[in-house]
């Protein structure tokens, strides 16, 4: 399920007159997504170097390689941005990247399929995997904590989950 390229940021729009972006960064250390240009368009048809000219609310305001006005910025508005995942530094064994873990099959500690991870959501109190479960009405979702998930096999595509009681 390994891809190529890692989503690492993405493109507010314009910043100023002069052909600036915003930059939102999904990099641990916001300022790191400068190093792992050249950043790629989802569909790799466009690349890009950047360069952080300043911090702003939010994020960064950058100039990008052959994006020098206000309205070339402007059209880039809500581009998601990929770096190659040669470029990205390797995680500790507990640390993932989503991209990694969406599509794994997700099995209880029984060995029962409880469905396929969809998404993975951090609305600031950490991560919720959101599994999608054949004949559920809403999604099942868990903390990505060592205690609900206690094991991610990339090599098998695999995620063990221990769900809470209520959640079954």
């Amino acid at each position: 399920m390994a891809t190529d390229r890692i989503c690492v940021g993405a493109i507010g729009g314009a910043f100023g007159v002069r052909g600036e972006v915003r930059l939102k960064s999904y990099c641990a250390q916001p300022e790191a997504i400068a190093a792992y240009a050249p950043l790629w368009t989802e569909d790799g048809k466009r690349s890009f170097t950047l360069r952080i000219t300043r911090s702003i609310n939010n994020g960064f305001a950058a100039r990008l390689s052959g994006v020098s006005t206000k309205e070339e910025a402007d059209a880039l508005r809500g581009t998601d941005l990929y770096a190659d995942r040669s470029m990205l530094p390797n995680l500790p064994d507990d640390e993932f990247y989503h991209a990694d873990l969406i599509g794994l099959e997700v099995y209880d500690t029984g060995g029962a399929k409880l469905g396929t991870l969809r998404a993975v959501h951090n609305h600031g109190a950490g991560d919720i995997l959101e599994i999608f479960t054949p004949g559920r009405k809403t999604a099942l979702l868990l903390p990505f904590t060592r205690a609900v998930v206690p094991t991610v096999d990339l090599t098998t595509g695999r995620i063990i989950a221990d769900p809470p009681e209520e959640t079954e």
